[in-house]
């Protein structure tokens, strides 16, 4: 069934299944691209964040990653185990903030081309104005 022509009625056209499936396919493929960096998808996105924003508190991190709290536990886990994040204390006790070590901001630099080479070629495979309505409508879907 082609796309033009699903049923939107119909569970094969459910949005959640595909945008799930075309998001597990594509981060595979983003794995593949930095592989070379050692690092995977979920990692170089906790680790462009806290570049892009800065150190951020455990909730906000999560809440710009679109991700549990308990899922990026794990990933935070295995970035501060290779010494690319550091925490810092809030200014409550329990509030822990995340910040990219030297070592993190080191590896992210060295995936940024590796991620840069994987985007080009997925926006130019779909062509620069469809990719741009891409996150657009993905913006809208997230709500």
């Amino acid at each position: 069934m082609s796309l033009k022509t699903a049923d939107l009625a119909s569970p094969a056209a459910c949005l959640c299944f595909n945008l799930r499936r075309a998001a597990r396919l594509i981060a595979r493929d983003l794995d593949g691209a930095l592989k070379p960096s050692g690092l995977g998808s979920a990692q170089f996105a906790v680790l462009a964040v806290l570049e892009e924003a800065g150190p951020l508190p455990i909730a906000q991190l999560a809440e710009a990653l679109g991700t549990d709290r308990t899922t990026l536990t794990r990933n935070l886990a295995l970035l501060e185990r290779d010494g690319l994040i550091a925490y810092r204390q809030g200014n409550d006790k329990r509030r822990r903030i995340a910040a990219l070590s030297a070592e993190g901001e080191k590896a992210y630099r060295a995936a940024l081309p590796l991620w840069r080479a994987f985007q080009e070629k997925k926006v130019a495979g779909l062509g620069a104005e469809p990719a741009q309505q891409l996150l657009s409508l993905l913006s809208q879907a997230a709500g």
